[in-house]
Order: C-alpha cells, then structure tokens, then sequence
C-alpha cells in the first residue's frame, strides 16, 4: 500500500490524480493539501511514500510583472517542499515541470524538436523558474530519497484549461480551419497518470518527458474535436501564405501552428502508460 501527498490541492493534474487514481486502484492511499494556505507547513511528510508537487502558476496566466511570484511558487516553494520530504524521510520527490524548459514557440522558434542531446533553454520566466527549481532539487536526491523530476508537454482533458480549451471552442464554431502541416507532442491526463504511477510505484528518480504515442497536427486535432462535436470542418492551404507571414511577428500564430516535439526516445518506459490513443483520449474529453 502506498501513500501519496499531492501539493496543490486544486490544481487540474493533482485533483485528476487523485479522482483517477482512487477509482482505477484499490492498493494507494492519496491524500492532498493546498500549497496557498501554508497547511502544508503542519503536515507530516515522514507518513508518505511519495510527496508530488503539482503547485505553482499556470504558464496559459503568465503576466508581465509578475516575474517573482512565478520564481516564489515555482521555485522557491518547490525547494521548501523537497527539503520537508528530505527531512521527514521521504522516500520520494515529484516535481511536475514542464517541456517550457526546453523553450516555446515564436517568431524566432517556430519549429522546436527536443532529443536527449537537447539542452533547457526557456526563453520566459515561466520555463526559468521551473528549470531552476530542477536544477536545485535534483542536487538533493540520493539512494535514500529520490527525486523525479516530471516535464510534459501540453496536458490536456476534460476539464483542461489553455490552448487546448482554445482550440477545442473556435472547433464547435468554425465552418473552415487552415490545414497546416505540423506537429505537437501532447500528453492526455489519464495517460500522464499512469506515468506518474508507474514512476511511482518503481520509485523512480531523474527526468522524465512523457508524451502520447502520437504526435498531434492542429488541423487533425481541430477535426476530431469538430467530429466528436457533431460538426464538420473544411480544411484549406488558402490561408497558409498569410498565416506564414503572422508567424514571422506575432508569437500567438506559432504557439499554435509551430512544432514542438519530443523524440519518441525520450518518453520510452519499460512499462506503458499510453493506455488511450489519440482518438479516444479526445472523445472523452469532449463527451
């Protein structure tokens, strides 16, 4: 029987975790603490197993003089919780980040392809204070408490939030979307639960960048969503020249139609966590 402590109570991936992981096995005990309040404080890290930090600031509400906030929660917080779980005799330490690390799409990085010989390089502040929190925690991990350090690409599932939301509304509304040919790594939430398990239940420590066994392209996902939806969408190239020309000055165009994408190397584990393809993993987010 294992016991998990998930900091960040509220948030979409900690409470996804909890409802999955409850539901789907009998053999783990999950409890769960808000990182705003400071109970965490109070909590005795020595009763678990594991302790998974899932707290911290959304990048889709990054703003702009809010650079110390994102390093207080994301960094500094994070740093606090190992140390705690070090302290009280943890056995494990996981920290959810993100692929940002590696940088995001936009006028100057519209095709970002990730391998094992590509090094972090975030370009804002979000990415920033989630690899340098990285970097300190894993300085703390040893035989005795290991630290994993978790960086997906774009989560997503029902209740998400982000581009994927975006998307997934101008689908139930357009008639025409543009067919670009790109490609994404995504990760569906029940499939980044059963890494997160696996990683548990294996006690594993260093990074790890899980993705689907797909990649995604926009228009087929647009498509599918306007499938699952009941309503059919046109795809065309017309649009491309000037979507082209918006991609060399506004970011915007190149979060949403650039490349990003993880080698399929990168995410292989021993075991599978992928346990829903593509098309159903959208079917249940949308139904």
């Amino acid at each position: 029987m294992k016991k998990i402590l998930i900091i960040g109570k509220h948030s979409y991936i900690g409470s996804f975790f909890k409802e999955w992981i409850e539901k789907t096995y009998s053999n783990y005990i999950v409890h769960s603490v808000s990182s705003r309040n400071g109970k965490w404080k109070s909590v005795d890290f020595g009763d678990y197993d594991t302790v998974i930090d899932v707290a911290g600031i959304a990048h889709v509400e990054a703003k702009k003089g809010e650079e110390q906030l994102y390093y207080k929660v994301n960094r500094d917080l994070a740093i606090a919780l190992a140390k705690k779980s070090q302290k009280e005799k943890t056995r494990q330490f996981i920290y959810l980040s993100s692929m940002i690390v590696y940088g995001e799409n936009n006028v100057k990085n519209p095709i970002i392809k990730v391998s094992k010989q590509t090094k972090p390089n975030p370009n804002g502040f979000y990415g920033k204070s989630k690899l340098q929190a990285e970097q300190k925690l894993l300085e703390l991990s040893n035989k005795e408490f290991k630290v994993l350090i978790v960086r997906p690409p774009m989560v997503y599932g029902k209740g998400s939030k982000g581009n994927y939301r975006k998307l997934a509304k101008l689908a139930k509304y357009t008639p025409i979307f543009p067919n670009i040919n790109n490609q994404r790594s995504m990760i569906y939430i029940e499939n980044l639960c059963e890494c997160l398990r696996l990683m548990i239940e294996n006690e594993e420590s260093g990074i790890i960048c899980p993705q689907n066994q797909e990649y995604v392209n926009t228009t087929d996902l647009v498509k599918e969503i306007g499938n699952i939806s009941g309503k059919k969408i046109i795809t065309t190239n017309i649009f491309n020249p000037i979507i082209l020309l918006l991609s060399k000055k506004i970011n915007m165009f190149n979060k949403i139609f650039g490349t990003m994408t993880y080698t399929k190397e990168m995410s292989k584990y021993q075991e599978e966590y992928c346990l829903v393809d593509f098309k159903e993993s959208i079917r249940r987010t949308e139904c």
